[in-house]
This record gives structure tokens, C-alpha cells and sequence, in this order.
């Protein structure tokens, strides 16, 4: 079953909690991190905490637990749905007070979801996804995981209402990430991906994915690209904590490379797997 938390409380997931006075409401003022289970254990949560504290002091927001009373409440909510393939979701906003812009002298609201798992299917990944190119609209803090998501969101849907998976930004001909992911190319052998600069989300799974090269002899690096690169690629793909990895075989209308998944990205694809297929026992 589902489960939901709010400041202390447990309940479930539809019942109706959200004041009409919540900064996330009104001002999408907080920050969120999502996290994958697998065979009932979270995959790098002290990672995804990490991060949600860093996005919230970005934004100069004290968050109301700590990372080891966050990883306690996620295990007590495992616990209580009984799931093993699980997401879960945690927002923290700065608060519940009358909507005004300056900070209100309150506590931070933390809510929290755990679901069963949406997972792709391994169809999808054995034959590949296609992408656009789009303007990037967004803030110069795309490191910051925030709830301001509007751009994100209606890139993505003009993509889906367009035939397309995906929707990859470019900012100035250089291409940076996906309105929900990471994006690699891999050319002549080499893995290439954007650096970890406050254009991009720091992804968890992209670094992981960074480690996981350079363990079987992949040669890495994080560097800027543009569109050019990016359609001359032998191969390219996504990542993110539920995609894992997403192999890219056509942007815009052009093939990447011979238009399927790559030998590079199906490896590290099973390596990625591998890190957690037997965690939960």
C-alpha cells in the first residue's frame, strides 16, 4: 500500500492535508528529492539527503529533520507499506504563514510519499527513445532541486504532444540536460557529459554512472558540448533515478549512430543494476 507524511504524521496518500496558506503553494518556495527502493532498501540515500539539504541551503531554508531522522522516517514508512519496489518522494518548503514574499519567522513543513514503483519497461530501453531539442527557459540554479518546475513541466509535455520521450535543453548552443534528466553521449569510445556546473541537476544516478566507467575502463569526460557533437554521437542516453538509464536513438528526426541502443550504454546499463540487485537481501 501507499503511504503519506506530513510533519510528524502518518496518513494515507489521498486524504487532504495542504494548507491554503503552505509556501510550496504559493510560492513553489521549498526544495524535494526523490529516491528509488529496491527489494526494500533505499539505493543511495545518504546521497539523496545529502543533496536535499544542500538544495535547501541553497535557497536559505533550515529543514526541519535531519538527514539521519529523514533516512529513520523513510525506513519506519517502508516498514509500514510492507513495498520492496518503491519511490519515495520528500518535499520540504519553509513553511505554513500568510503569503507575503519575505521569509516567515516559521518551522519548515516536510512532507512525504512512498509509492510502489512506476518502472519502465526494459521494451522501451531495448529499443530506444527519441528526443527534441529545446530553448532552455529555466533559472541559472538548475543545480538547486527545487519545486519550480514550470519550465521543466511544459517542456516536457509540448515533447510528449509532439511525438517525442524527451524534451533536452540547450542554453546558448550547449547542450545541458533533460526536462527530467541527464544526458550522455558516448563518441569514439569516450563517455562525454556536461559538467556539474549550476546549469544542471547534479545528478545522483549520473554520478554513479561516472564511477561505474571508470570501474570497467570507460574512458570519462565532463565537459560542455553542443548540438553538433550531440548528432554525431555513436551513441547516447538519459539517466535519472527512475529512468536509470535511457538509451537516446534519434534526436530531432536524426538517427544516433546506427539508430540503436549502444554497446556502452546496455553495459552500463547492467553494471548500474548490478550495484543494487542484491542490496535488499
Amino acid at each position: 500500500m501507499a503511504i503519506g507524511f506530513i510533519n510528524g504524521e502518518w496518513i494515507p496518500v489521498d486524504q487532504a492535508v495542504l494548507p491554503i496558506d503552505e509556501r510550496g503553494h504559493n510560492f513553489g518556495d521549498g526544495v524535494y528529492e526523490v529516491i528509488r527502493v529496491y527489494q526494500g532498501a533505499p539505493f543511495k540515500m545518504r546521497e539523496h539527503l545529502v543533496r536535499l539539504e544542500k538544495s535547501a541551503e541553497a535557497i536559505l531554508l533550515t529543514m526541519n529533520y535531519t538527514i539521519e531522522e529523514l533516512e529513520a522516517l523513510i525506513a519506519e514508512g517502508l516498514a509500514k507499506t510492507g513495498l520492496q519496489e518503491a519511490s519515495v518522494y520528500l518535499q520540504v518548503t519553509r513553511g505554513i504563514a500568510k503569503r507575503v514574499h519575505l521569509f516567515p519567522d516559521v518551522p519548515a513543513s516536510t512532507t512525504m510519499t512512498i509509492r510502489e514503483a512506476a518502472d519502465i519497461s526494459d521494451a522501451v530501453r531495448e529499443k530506444g527513445v527519441n528526443v527534441t531539442l529545446v530553448d532552455d527557459e529555466r533559472w541559472k540554479n538548475c543545480f538547486i532541486k527545487s519545486l519550480n518546475l514550470l519550465p521543466n513541466v511544459v517542456a516536457k509535455q509540448k515533447a510528449k504532444d509532439a511525438g517525442y520521450y524527451e524534451a533536452v535543453f540547450v542554453r546558448d548552443g550547449v547542450v545541458l540536460e533533460g526536462s527530467s534528466c541527464n544526458i550522455f553521449l558516448v563518441k569514439d569510445g569516450v563517455l562525454i557529459t556536461p559538467p556539474a556546473n549550476r546549469y544542471i541537476l547534479h545528478g545522483i544516478t549520473r554520478a554513479t554512472l561516472l564511477d561505474i566507467a571508470k570501474e570497467i575502463g570507460v574512458s570519462v569526460e565532463e565537459k560542455e558540448f553542443g548540438t553538433d557533437l550531440l548528432l554525431a554521437a555513436d551513441e547516447a542516453f538519459m539517466t535519472s533515478t527512475s529512468m536509470e538509464v535511457m538509451p537516446v536513438v534519434e534526436v530531432d528526426g536524426k538517427k544516433i549512430g546506427n539508430g540503436k541502443p549502444g554497446e556502452i550504454s546496455m553495459k552500463l546499463l547492467k553494471n548500474y543494476r548490478a550495484k543494487f540487485q542484491h542490496i535488499g537481501v
